[in-house]
This record gives structure tokens, C-alpha cells and sequence, in this order.
């Protein structure tokens, strides 16, 4: 299950796990067109995937997604938490209910979405939860309280679960991506904010195929002896 797969990195990430033989459950909140896209791009390279719209800060509507998952596909493995806001807003003229909505949507969600989705990966003998952090929860943004707060929370829901699932075989890692190339929006929207706009040392911005890489790998075969890490994809932005 993929949430926030309708686009840029969680349609990558959809599409990734579906290469790699996982059936997907495509996750978005409003935009049904474009994950809607995201599942036809799937089924036409010959995966299997479903769409299911549902709000991940609204508990009832993660139960009701993870059972659709479970009884689409006869089992839930995988979870990526990969919704979430991301406004820009200075910290003088932020209002607390976008505060709390940012939050909501990372943390609420990925919460809510882990917890739901605990007895499908216990009972597949095993599972990985990966979750999509943040550049700027490592090195600050102006604008991003928020979203900031929110992405260093995800770090440390990183480690709490991965302690506290791993008796259960259950891997919880964090992708961090850095500066990559995706759709802004709608015409008309914000400007790529100032923190963005330059380069990490490898002297370009990375695109949503080499994040949904990393997420890949972190759910596959490979990498079940690897738990609560996070794994930077940001062309050595990190260390600019």
C-alpha cells in the first residue's frame, strides 16, 4: 500500500514495487485522475494495482483502505508512507490549524496507516513499513516550521517502530529524499522555494524513479536484516 501514490515520488514508488512483482494498492486523497493514471501505467506493464481514495489523517478511512487492500489482494506486506503536505509559509504568518494540518497528514497519517496496517504484516510472517522523510528535517528551511517538524517526527516514528516491530520481523526504515525534479502543481503555482533551488555536489536534481529505487530495495529480499535507518537520496546534499 502506497499512499500519496497519485504522483511525482509516490508514482514512482507504485511503480517500482509493482515491477519488482508486488501488487499495489494506489493510495491519494482528492486526486483519483492522476492516481487513477498511476494504476493504468501499472496494469499496462502487465502489474496488478487498485485505487483506493481515502484520507490518511482520518482513522476510519485507513481501516476501511487497509481491508480493501487485504481482500483485493489476499494479503498486505509492504506499507509506504509517502503522504503528506507541503506548504511554505513564514513562521509570523502561519496559522496553528495549517501547523496541525501539516502535521496531521505526515505524522497523524503515518501513524494511523502503520498501526492499521500491523496485523496483515505480522500475519504474512513479516513485513517492511517504509516511510518518506525529508532534506530539510536534517539540515532546517525557512518557511517549513511544519513541515520540518513533521519530517524530523517521521525519523523518530522510524525508530520507535523499528524497535518495536523487529521481535515480529517487521524491517522500518526512512527514505530522505533530497532536491528532485517533480511537477510543482498547477499552472500558476509557487516557484521551486528558495531551499531547492540549487544543486547537491553530484551538480543535478534527482528524479522520482532513483528515490522510488531506494524504496524498492528497502521492501525486497535484500534488505531484511536492515531496520531503522535512514537512507539519504539526495546526491550528497546532506553533506553540502
Amino acid at each position: 500500500m502506497v499512499t500519496g501514490g497519485a504522483r511525482n515520488i509516490g508514482r514512482a514508488i507504485a511503480r517500482a514495487l509493482a515491477a519488482g512483482g508486488a501488487a499495489v494498492m494506489v493510495n491519494a486523497r482528492s486526486s483519483r485522475e492522476e492516481a487513477a493514471e498511476t494504476v493504468a501505467l501499472i496494469k499496462s506493464a502487465g502489474g496488478r494495482a487498485a485505487l483506493h481514495i481515502a484520507d490518511v489523517t482520518d482513522a476510519g478511512a485507513v481501516a476501511a483502505m487497509v481491508e480493501a487492500t487485504a481482500k483485493e489482494f489476499g494479503r498486505l506486506d509492504l506499507l509506504v508512507n509517502n503522504a503528506a503536505l507541503r506548504a511554505e509559509t513564514a513562521l509570523g504568518e502561519m496559522k496553528l490549524d495549517e501547523w496541525r494540518r501539516v502535521l496531521s497528514s505526515i505524522l497523524d497519517g503515518s501513524f494511523l496507516c502503520a498501526q492499521a496496517c500491523l496485523p496483515h504484516l505480522a500475519r504474512a510472517g513479516g513485513g517492511a513499513i517504509v516511510n518518506i522523510g525529508g532534506l530539510t528535517a536534517h539540515k532546517g528551511a525557512t518557511g517549513r516550521a511544519h513541515v520540518v517538524t513533521a519530517k524530523a517526527g517521521i525519523v523518530g516514528l522510524t525508530r520507535a517502530l523499528a524497535l518495536e516491530l523487529a521481535p515480529q520481523g517487521i524491517t522500518v526504515n526512512c527514505v530522505v529524499p533530497g532536491t528532485i525534479e517533480t511537477v510543482r502543481g498547477l499552472p500558476g503555482a509557487p516557484e521551486r522555494p528558495a531551499h531547492r533551488q540549487g544543486l547537491p555536489p553530484l551538480g543535478r536534481r534527482g528524479e522520482p524513479d532513483e528515490v522510488a529505487a531506494a524504496v524498492r530495495f528497502l521492501c525486497g529480499p535484500g534488505a531484511r536484516y536492515i531496520t531503522g535507518q535512514s537512507l539519504h537520496v539526495s546526491g550528497g546534499g546532506y553533506m553540502a
